[in-house]
């Protein structure tokens, strides 16, 4: 009340409305105070007025809409990934999206502020999940009966971050996880999910354009206990270099040191060693340091990397590993083997040096007025977009619900929304890519002349979705040509089937490839009998998905015009007309 009031005494006729204040009631007054100071609110396509209320017509911070072809891109992701999980002979389960709160509560660390709690509702105090790790293994602690699973899990996950102060970061996003459980001989499982890894990203084309960061959790802390760091300090230091893949090391040592108490020296010592990276060499690095070849946790965590090489090199994979002291991982719940994965720009350079010089070059990051977000470091080059997989083994979890019912457990999570933005990036870098359909209609069926020929056309694609066509036509009892060749050309369909009097006469119809170059013989297209239809285009179906196919290899090899058959167009023609398929 008080700020509309204020606003009346800065706009007048103030006369009139101060007459209508002191002559109404208080809810009178409220009510005229909004419809006045509504009138004077310039409205946008966005802003909905419902009566005295307006609101912004928008999605939460940190939540997006799909459509169109983004839904196709990130379907493409979902099915690639779950190709690759039945191929190591993944089975699926669903959890409920939000959990008991005292499920998830202590398994996060300091990221336990950002799970989402829920207003109590018939005396259970939930939350939504953070992740699919946790209750996943909630899962295993009830049905005792199973004692080994490989289980993946697609789902939504969601966090109370702030997605403008990280690149990457939202608030809602899918999750998709690959999990085994049970009792296995050292690294086998491990490797396995490392192998997993690579095929995900050669699946989704990315072409060994990527990462694996892997560390260890009883070699970090091995570092830590040798370097002087307290034992009750252990977590939230680990907690602090987690964050090296975000933020400068500076920026690190300073909440290690101003924030958790941590001596200076020891924070010195740490950032001596967590800015290594190699393989089997920083393996020999490690053994030969007097003091850290000495500690029990540094031998244990030597010994499971030493066998994870030999059976990452068994599964051709080891080039992909880069073995890195500054990973951390922040969750609470990892025991072992730790590991994310980082592509181009997902990550800024760790080291002190580097660190420095991009934070000088960069300019200062925009603040924004009150009521915005404060500290938007979206375009910041010190800091990357993060990780788009990541995981570990935790070996402990599923006994913090069960007691005795101790599983073994190692897997990966894949960020989809992240590898969805690099992964349309890069698709609208490549000026050579197949540009995207929204949808996957292999035929549009068209009318010819002004009958419309509507009940002969629904019939044709009647005929046509039996066979298992995918098929469509324009919603017009009459529709024009140009309309009708519009909204095929629109989405990329390849095939239009024709329609015209003489086609209906003589129980035909006209079979066009669209997109075929001018003097081919098939340009004007093909009749066919209206019962050898269905046959017909799922023939050519095949071709062309056969034809595009090779047309795929041979671009690696630059050999594309070299292609060409007598009854097809050239490669290069077919390619400018394909279908799109997401890469």
């Amino acid at each position: 009340m008080k700020t509309i009031l204020a606003t009346f005494r800065s706009i007048r006729p103030a006369r009139l409305l101060s007459h209508s204040l002191r002559s109404r009631p208080p809810i009178a007054v409220y009510s005229s105070a909004v419809c006045f100071y509504s009138t004077s609110i310039p409205h946008d396509e966005n802003t909905i007025d419902m009566g005295k209320s307006k609101f912004e017509l928008k999605t939460p911070k940190g939540t997006k809409d799909w459509d169109g072809k983004d839904m196709v891109i990130r379907d493409k992701i979902f099915s690639t990934i779950t190709q690759v999980f039945k191929r190591h002979g993944g089975v699926t389960i669903d959890t409920p999206v939000f959990e008991l709160k005292e499920i998830l509560a202590g398994k996060y660390g300091e990221d336990s502020k950002l799970i989402y709690d829920l207003a109590d509702q018939g005396g259970e105090i939930c939350s939504l999940r953070y992740d699919l790790t946790v209750p996943f293994a909630r899962f295993l602690a009830m049905n005792k009966d199973i004692t080994n699973i490989k289980r993946y899990h697609i789902a939504k996950v969601y966090r109370r971050d702030q997605p403008a102060m990280t690149k990457g970061r939202m608030r809602e996003f899918y999750q998709c996880d690959f999990d085994i459980a049970g009792v296995y001989d050292a690294m086998l499982p491990d490797a396995e999910v490392l192998r997993i890894i690579c095929e995900v990203f050669e699946g989704l084309g990315w072409n060994k354009a990527y990462t694996i960061k892997l560390n260890h959790r009883k070699i970090l802390d091995g570092i830590f206990q040798v370097c002087g760091v307290p034992e009750d300090k252990i977590r939230t230091i680990s907690s602090a270099v987690d964050k090296l893949d975000k933020l400068p090391w500076a920026d690190v040592r300073k909440e290690m040191t101003e924030e958790k108490g941590l001596d200076a020296e020891v924070a010195d010592r740490i950032g001596e060693w967590v800015v290594h990276k190699g393989k089997h060499e920083l393996l020999d690095k490690l053994r030969n340091d007097p003091k850290l070849s000495a500690n029990p946790s540094m031998q244990a965590g030597i010994a499971d990397l030493s066998l994870l090489f030999e059976y990452l090199e068994s599964f051709d994979v080891l080039d992909r590993v880069s073995f890195d002291l500054g990973l951390a991982r922040g969750l609470d719940y990892y025991t072992g083997l730790i590991y994310e994965v980082v592509t181009e720009g997902s990550a800024p350079e760790s080291t002190p040096g580097a660190v420095a010089s991009a934070a000088a070059a960069a300019p200062a990051p925009k603040r924004r007025g009150k009521g915005g977000e404060d500290d938007d470091r979206s375009n910041d080059p010190t800091v990357g977009v993060g990780s788009v997989a990541a995981g570990g083994r935790y070996d402990n979890l599923v006994g913090m619900f069960s007691g005795k019912n101790q599983i073994p457990c190692v897997g990966i999570s894949f960020g989809v929304d992240r590898i969805f933005s690099i992964t349309k990036a890069r698709m609208a870098a490549d000026k050579s890519a197949t540009p995207v359909r929204n949808n996957e209609v292999d035929v549009y069926v068209m009318a010819f002349g002004g009958k419309g020929f509507v009940n002969e056309r629904l019939s044709v694609c009647a005929k046509l979705w039996e066979g298992g066509i995918k098929a469509e036509f324009l919603y017009k009892v009459k529709p024009k040509v140009p309309q009708q060749f519009k909204a095929a050309e629109a989405n990329g369909v390849p095939f239009a089937i024709f329609l015209g009097d003489d086609e209906v006469a003589q129980g035909n119809v006209k079979i066009k490839e669209m997109g075929l170059r001018d003097g081919h013989p098939e340009k004007e297209g093909i009749l066919v009998s209206l019962d050898k239809m269905v046959d017909e285009v799922k023939t050519r179906l095949e071709r062309k998905k056969t034809l595009e196919s090779v047309v795929q290899q041979a671009e690696g090899l630059k050999v594309v015009d070299g292609i060409k058959t007598e009854d097809a167009p050239a490669a290069s023609d077919a390619a400018e007309a394909a279908p799109s398929t997401t890469q």
